[in-house]
């Protein structure tokens, strides 16, 4: 059991926790809670850490997630509390090695007559809040969004607080980050999807568009909005429109009315079939 906040392994779950650099350098994330934990699949779980507490409350535990007992370790309360992000935390934590996508991952599709979707996208630009972004992989899964593209200079999705907010879809969405983020929308394009910026001048409102088809939302930076290369990359500008003073919605908020849109006219267009 380990009793020391002086652990190496205690300082290596901190590290990975408030460093994106350490994150991206071993591979793996931290993840807490049982939630989080029992999601997370169990060929991807590197470390399962329990505090004395949960182990001696929930002995078959480590059966129940299908791992080798050997991955597993227990940590004296005191000490867990000290690794945990959280203020109140459940007592499990597991560290997680991440899953890369290209984003040829994301474009490329099986068809329909093979049991595929067609490719409903959302590409974030420059976003910051790390709530904002799980909230809208969380979002992302409800809606059948295929894929989410980020752009480099937005928030870490590993980010602890961006972790939890997800609520296990981290593990299900699949996603890439992108150096450059207006070409990555002109790939879109070329293979064949309709690429729609959230924007406050929008020629058509948001409910105007076909999106039965393979189609793309842009999402930008909580103040700033989209840059002006990647609107002029996008196929169309669209709307939500706004009634009193209010000017924009959350990112979060604005995904979810778009993209559940898009499941709206997807749904009604089977119905038809």
């Amino acid at each position: 059991m380990i009793t020391s906040t002086g652990s190496a392994q205690v300082k290596r779950v901190i590290q990975l926790e408030k460093k994106s650099k350490a994150r991206r350098e071993s591979g793996l994330f931290v993840v807490e809670g049982v939630k989080m934990v029992t999601e997370a699949p169990a060929e991807r779980l590197e470390r399962l850490y329990m505090s004395e507490r949960f182990a001696s409350d929930n002995m078959d535990f480590i059966q129940r997630l299908g791992i080798n007992k050997n991955t597993a370790e227990i940590v004296s309360d005191t000490v867990f509390d000290h690794m945990s992000d959280t203020q109140t935390p459940q007592g499990v934590m597991a560290l997680v090695r991440m899953r890369e996508y290209s984003l040829d991952d994301i474009l490329v599709q099986p068809s329909d007559s093979a049991g595929g979707r067609r490719p409903l996208i959302i590409g974030v630009e420059n976003l910051q809040d790390p709530g904002n972004l799980g909230t809208i992989v969380r979002m992302a899964e409800g809606a059948g969004v295929t894929g989410i593209v980020i752009s480099s200079n937005a928030v870490d999705i590993y980010n602890p607080k961006t972790i939890r907010s997800t609520m296990g879809s981290i593990y299900r969405v699949p996603f890439v980050y992108v150096n450059d983020f207006t070409g990555a929308v002109k790939s879109m394009k070329a293979a064949g999807v309709n690429v729609y910026a959230a924007h406050l001048d929008g020629e058509f409102e948001y409910t105007e568009p076909d999106y039965t088809k393979a189609s793309a939302f842009l999402i930008g930076n909580e103040g700033n909005g989209l840059t002006q290369k990647a609107c002029d990359a996008a196929s169309q500008l669209v709307k939500i429109p706004m009634e009193g003073n209010v000017e924009s919605l959350n990112a979060a908020v604005a995904c979810t009315v778009l993209t559940y849109e898009a499941m709206r006219q997807r749904r009604y267009s089977n119905l038809l079939k």
